[in-house]
């Protein structure tokens, strides 16, 4: 029997209806600004599309040139509704949105579970926004993929670094750091927090950024870690917040995008 892990926050995040989010995609990546940098990963926002979208956009718009070249997305963010220690695969075949069906890597998801960190956890996924939304973008820039998604919880930057080296050799392989920035400061000091774990994502700090200053910390610090050991270079695409884009200025949630290459 099929396993699939049925979308939760389909008319929540993002539009339920396909021909809807198309446009919708279509349009904002058609808006985002664009730079000559190919990249080999990004870390861009989860929140709901009116908030982060466009932010989201500007890291995505630098797949286009490279989407015939991109097999697999391994896929990293936080988990919000679970608590977890280490990180979870899922055991779906497919996680599906108003797109269609995306096939799940399964290869690689048992490879994975060799390692101690990682487990098996439908539960972590089934409710779990910070993969979700970002799967529409994927299915809208590339042609056909495999994804890993992987929930990260509790757990230290080298853990995620050895997951995100085991496929660092496959150049076919993307990968996708899921997270925002700080959450319900005002705006100045949201500002404020921001630009420091910007600079410190920029300046690939991997023991700087806190869970106060990213939601999705750990993933990110792994990246960081394995940014460090190839001599990736980061540049930030953009950087705003829920006052900027669809939301009143008392209690904001910050947004960034950033590639590595």
């Amino acid at each position: 029997m099929v396993n699939i892990r049925e979308p939760a926050v389909a008319g929540l995040f993002y539009p339920d209806n396909a021909i809807v989010l198309k446009k919708l995609l279509n349009d904002i990546l058609e808006n985002a600004p664009h730079s000559e940098i190919i990249p080999r990963a990004i870390i861009a926002p989860h929140a709901g599309y009116v908030y982060s979208g466009e932010i989201a956009a500007s890291a995505y718009k630098h797949l286009e040139p490279i989407k015939d070249k991109i097999h697999r997305v391994v896929l990293l963010g936080p988990t919000h509704r679970v608590a977890l220690y280490g990180c979870a695969v899922s055991g779906a075949d497919y996680f599906r949105t108003p797109l269609g069906d995306v096939p799940i890597d399964t290869e690689s998801v048992q490879e994975l579970l060799i390692h101690p960190q990682v487990q098996l956890s439908d539960i972590a996924h089934e409710a779990e926004h910070s993969l979700e939304v970002q799967l529409p973008f994927l299915q809208t820039v590339l042609d056909e993929f495999v994804l890993l998604p992987i929930a990260v919880g509790h757990t230290d930057a080298n853990s995620v670094m050895e997951i995100l080296e085991f496929f660092w050799r496959d150049q076919a392989t993307f990968f996708v750091i899921s997270s925002d920035l700080s959450h319900f400061h005002d705006y100045q000091n949201a500002q404020k927090i921001d630009q420091q774990t910007t600079t410190a994502i920029e300046e690939l700090q991997s023991d700087f950024i806190t869970g106060e200053m990213a939601c999705g910390s750990y993933p990110v610090n792994g990246l960081l870690k394995l940014a460090q050991k190839h001599k990736l270079h980061c540049k930030t695409l953009d950087l705003r917040n829920s006052g900027d884009t669809a939301g009143d200025k008392s209690r904001v949630v910050g947004y960034g995008a950033y590639a590595f290459y």
